[in-house]
């Protein structure tokens, strides 16, 4: 059968969401270790209900999927204030779309809260033991098999937290690489699958005058996430590649076909990517022209993270079979085009309707196997 996963966070309960943001603001809340402990048990219950083939623990533990470094690395302070935020060219384009969008919640100033002021070195490397020991117990608990766990890339690193220190792109997202080892590392010696969010690598491609641009910043951050890497199996490791979790238009994104090569020089056999959302639903259709190489398969995202829609499990069986019938189905696995909760207390989807989705895209699994041409092989 197909097995399906998704991005990795998911929304936080009310109460740890207060708890997380009171860390934030400095304060040390009593009981948000424990909370934290039990709302991983009831994430992975709750996926593993939903039939969730592979699941992680909801990232309850982080502020934000991008910004919790800061609490387990040196060289980061908090910003006196959030640092303006260039337009993206599509939200630009459409002076009138502001009034149409739903609000964004306030908790997003803890996305924007921080700046590089010093050496970047690992700190609290304690984090992820805990995160780590509290998935596996969870995981036992639950009964799940395939477990995974998420960890910023350099440079998406980089993208929300600015540098105030460095003085180049390059010897910034290399400090944070050097400085994310041990947490990769760690996350793969425990047995975990390894997901490196990496939005870095496609989302920022519309703030730059050229794609030539772009693929050069690409390139850097790829030798930076390589490094980070270096030594780890790629079996073992998947990357998240997406071009911004938000309603707009993205009709300035940048084309799969344009950065395909970049990305697959990563140090990953996994490729997880945003596939369904209207701007990206064809690109299946770039692997006719670039092969898959045999040693890595694709994770396509066939439920939407910015939207309220449950998909119907036949479209899910359909985004599952257009990917199948080019790469082959034993290399191909369920996921979101992106996270449901990736900061804490912003949240696109309705929690209900996310374990609604998850719940669609098991039973699209089913039926994607059922009418597979191929045999598909548990990942």
């Amino acid at each position: 059968m197909f097995a399906t996963t998704h991005t990795g966070s998911l929304p936080r309960p009310k109460d740890l969401t207060e708890l997380l943001q009171a860390r934030e603001d400095g304060q040390t809340p009593p009981n948000l270790d424990q909370r934290i402990a039990e709302a991983v048990r009831e994430v992975v219950d709750r996926q593993v209900q939903a039939g969730v083939t592979m699941v992680n623990d909801g990232e309850m533990s982080k502020i934000g999927y991008s910004t919790y470094v800061t609490n387990r690395l040196t060289g980061f302070s908090r910003a006196a204030q959030s640092p303006p935020q260039r337009p993206l060219f599509d939200v630009a384009e459409f002076p009138d779309l502001q009034d149409y969008r739903r609000p964004v919640s306030p908790s997003i100033r803890y996305a924007y809260a921080a700046e590089c002021t010093g050496d970047i070195k690992p700190r609290d490397t304690a984090a992820v033991q805990t995160d780590i020991a509290n998935l596996k117990a969870a995981a036992q608990s639950a009964g799940a098999q395939q477990v995974f766990m998420s960890a910023a890339s350099p440079g998406v690193v980089a993208v929300f937290i600015p540098d105030k220190h460095y003085g180049s792109h390059e010897r910034y997202v290399g400090a944070i690489a050097e400085a994310m080892r041990p947490e990769y590392r760690a996350i793969v010696d425990a047995g975990l699958t390894l997901q490196v969010d990496c939005p870095d690598l496609a989302m920022v491609g519309n703030r730059y005058g050229s794609l030539e641009e772009f693929r050069r910043i690409m390139n850097i951050n790829m030798d930076a996430l390589n490094h980070a890497l270096s030594g780890l199996p790629a079996d073992r490791v998947r990357i998240h590649i997406c071009w911004g979790n938000y309603e707009g238009p993205h009709n300035h994104d940048v084309e799969l076909k344009d950065i395909i090569d970049i990305i697959l020089r990563a140090n990953a056999a996994g490729l997880s990517l945003e596939a369904c959302n209207p701007r990206h639903a064809h690109e299946w259709q770039v692997f006719e022209d670039t092969p898959l190489p045999d040693d890595k398969y694709v994770i396509p995202g066939v439920i939407d993270s910015t939207n309220n829609f449950v998909e119907h499990p036949d479209l899910i069986a359909q985004r599952l079979l257009n990917y199948a019938n080019v790469v082959g189905a034993d290399r191909v696995m369920g996921g979101s085009d992106c996270g449901f909760g990736t900061f804490a207390g912003v949240s696109n989807v309705a929690p209900s309707v996310v374990w609604a989705k998850f719940q669609s895209m098991a039973e699209g699994a089913r039926r994607a196997t059922a009418r597979a041409k191929t045999p598909v092989a548990a990942r």
